[in-house]
């Protein structure tokens, strides 16, 4: 995320809460990066070197390593659950039970994905280009689908979307290291990788207006759900004199 797009997100996301934040998974870091120092985090991955590389962006933060569909926390301990292009990883009937347990009523989950927006002419160009060699190829499959859970989750039953612009600058290099890391470039014969290769860079200096680059266009997309503990299976049973909520 460029600092613009993960600036909007985070206020959006966050929102004016100052209170206890868990963040969940490496993919996450930005989140932790951006709100070091304005929130009290809590850093979870079930890979230990994960938990370290969110603990070298938020150093004030509590390292846990824990699976998301099991989380060793107190019920009812987080104003806010962040993730960032992750969510598709989880079993998602599992995670938001769980996430749901942990927030405080009113808490909300956050959840955040970057996808690609091909509605700029030269990437809708760059797409057919490559689509001429695999009709299947860049199809953006980001993991947004899974989100489907959240928005039919008895425990989130009001989800709020936004999303916010991000611009990615590439130079022609850049661009032709993207193709040629592709599945479709890489399951070329030599001969017609080299073929491809040649047209995306032509389609770079027929696109681009040196000695500016080009700017690849990204949407991050957001969702802001409030959790609702009545349709929690068990008692939410907390330490000293914490609410109880008893189902």
């Amino acid at each position: 995320m460029n600092t613009s797009s993960l600036a909007g997100a985070l206020d959006w996301l966050a929102g004016d809460s100052r209170g206890p934040t868990l963040i969940l998974g490496k993919a996450s870091a930005p989140f932790a990066a951006g709100l070091r120092g304005r929130h009290r985090l809590t850093l979870v991955d079930r890979d230990r070197d994960a938990v370290s590389e969110l603990l070298r962006r938020a150093p004030s933060g509590l390292p846990l390593v824990a699976a998301a569909e099991a989380l060793p926390l107190a019920p009812c301990a987080f104003d806010r659950v962040l993730l960032a292009q992750n969510f598709h990883t989880y079993a998602p009937g599992l995670a938001l039970s769980e996430f749901a347990r942990v927030l405080r009523p009113g808490g909300r989950l956050g959840i955040a994905y970057t996808v690609r927006d091909d509605s700029v002419p030269w990437v809708k160009r760059l797409v057919a280009l490559v689509r001429r060699y695999d009709p299947d190829a860049m199809s953006g499959d980001y993991g947004t689908e899974s989100l489907s859970a959240l928005t039919d989750s008895a425990y989130f039953p009001h989800t709020e979307t936004r999303s916010f612009r991000r611009w990615v600058p590439i130079d022609r290099p850049g661009l032709i290291a993207m193709v040629e890391r592709t599945p479709t470039a890489q399951g070329l014969d030599a001969d017609a990788r080299a073929a491809l290769l040649g047209e995306v860079s032509a389609l770079y200096e027929n696109a681009a207006r040196p000695p500016e680059p080009l700017l690849l266009p990204y949407q991050v997309r957001c969702w802001l759900a409030e959790v609702d503990h009545t349709e929690l299976t068990a008692p939410l049973d907390l330490p000293g004199d914490g609410l109880q909520i008893t189902l």
